[in-house]
């Protein structure tokens, strides 16, 4: 398998390459990764069974786009497929530090606003609606395939509204998800109800969103350029990537600063982040278990008030 991927390596780079040195490195909670390198470069594989090979297709789609928009470092996807019983993805090998200086965290928040309010030539029409006389639509949200948000299938089905969006391919999905696995969301069909009365008279631009942007998805390069990683990318709320760099935690403050030094949130995101948080909560709930089901429903009775 290897001799495999080190041929597809060479024949998409044009360089000769051959596996000298291959070891086991963190891929995350899903993957298995691996450093591989021969004497002139190195790259970082990931590994998962064959069946899951359309999330590296997506994964390096996300990259692709992010990395069209030339404001934020991310890994250089080479090449993904399949070999035997696994599918792999090859990326640039960066070599990140454990947690860059001030300097590098502010600007890393200048440069995920710069990709936020990049705008591509032309953003998609939603799916079944009619063709506008303007070449751009104000409110497409979506993508234009699923991926994954860890190993849960994320839906993005272009839609008009950022509420309907929101409510169906988001956190409508994963409540469905949890339902089939048992778990207890009480006020959930309510919330659903809610979404769009939260959300009315917000009208977001659509954003090009890293989507599953914490703490181990970031990282600054022993050259203190700032990276981002693994993306579950999709066109929408900016808010979205702001609200997970809380989550769990947050980022440094100097972050935040340089964020808002190149785009500065709008009135009411204390009160939308915790909608947009709740999503990553519940996909918790149907990845890991029971003990996400309480601070789920803490969160929707919060939401409701």
């Amino acid at each position: 398998m290897w001799d495999k991927i080190a041929a597809r390596i060479a024949e998409v780079t044009g360089d000769k390459f051959s596996i000298d040195n291959r070891r086991s490195v963190s891929g995350g909670c899903i993957n298995q990764g691996y450093y591989i390198s021969s004497s002139a470069r190195a790259y970082f594989a990931k590994l998962t069974p064959a069946s899951q090979v359309a999330m590296f297709e997506a994964e390096a789609l996300g990259l692709q786009q992010m990395r069209a928009t030339q404001t934020i470092r991310v890994p250089e996807p080479i090449c993904w497929g399949t070999e035997g019983n696994s599918a792999y993805i090859v990326l640039e090998w960066l070599d990140l530090e454990s947690r860059g200086g001030d300097r590098a965290w502010e600007e890393m928040g200048r440069q995920l606003a710069a990709m936020h309010k990049y705008t591509p030539p032309n953003l998609p029409f939603a799916r079944g609606g009619k063709k506008p006389n303007s070449a751009r639509v104000r409110g497409c949200f979506g993508w234009d395939i699923n991926n994954t948000i860890g190993s849960t299938i994320q839906i993005n089905n272009w839609t008009a509204n950022w509420a309907e969006f929101w409510a169906e391919h988001r956190i409508g999905y994963q409540l469905k998800l949890a339902r089939d696995g048992r778990g207890h969301f009480p006020q959930g069909e309510r919330l659903l109800e809610m979404i769009s009365q939260l959300l009315a008279g917000y009208e977001p631009q659509p954003s090009l969103v890293h989507g599953d942007l914490w703490g181990g998805n970031v990282g600054v390069t022993s050259a203190g350029e700032p990276v981002i990683f693994d993306p579950a990318a999709y066109f929408g709320d900016r808010e979205v990537d702001i609200a997970m760099t809380e989550l769990f935690g947050g980022f440094p403050r100097q972050f935040y600063r340089g964020y808002n030094q190149v785009w500065p949130l709008d009135a009411g995101y204390e009160q939308r982040k915790t909608i947009y948080n709740l999503y990553h909560i519940l996909n918790h709930f149907n990845l890991f278990g029971g003990s996400y089901e309480s601070p789920a429903n803490q969160m929707i009775n919060r939401i409701l008030g």
